[in-house]
């Protein structure tokens, strides 16, 4: 399990890698936190994502609508693996299930 930030000069991208939970959820926050200070557009891989629980989600939606109201770019990045796209589905985060891909 991991969380990297990658910061470029017009983007940031978090890359999450195995089960991202409440454990994580610290770490996801100041990441998201740092990238949407810098005013870039900003990316979340869900490649190598096993699970992603409710408490991820909500700082990811959190993020998402802090980013729009800020005019900064936002998107999830795919394919996300089958479990983690149905459990953005089921959880009602209808915006994400738009933008991931399952594989």
């Amino acid at each position: 399990m991991g969380i990297a930030l990658e910061q470029g000069k017009q983007s940031s991208t978090i890359r999450m890698d195995g089960a991202i939970d409440i454990v994580s959820a610290a770490e996801l926050k100041e990441h998201l936190v740092q990238s949407l200070a810098t005013g870039h557009e900003i990316h979340i891989s869900l490649d190598n994502v096993t699970d992603l629980d409710v408490t991820a989600m909500q700082l990811l939606w959190a993020a998402e609508r802090a980013a729009r109201e800020s005019g900064v770019g936002f998107g999830l990045t795919g394919p996300a693996p089958k479990g983690v796209a149905a459990s953005i589905a089921e959880a009602g985060f209808d915006m994400f299930a738009v933008l991931v891909e399952a594989r």
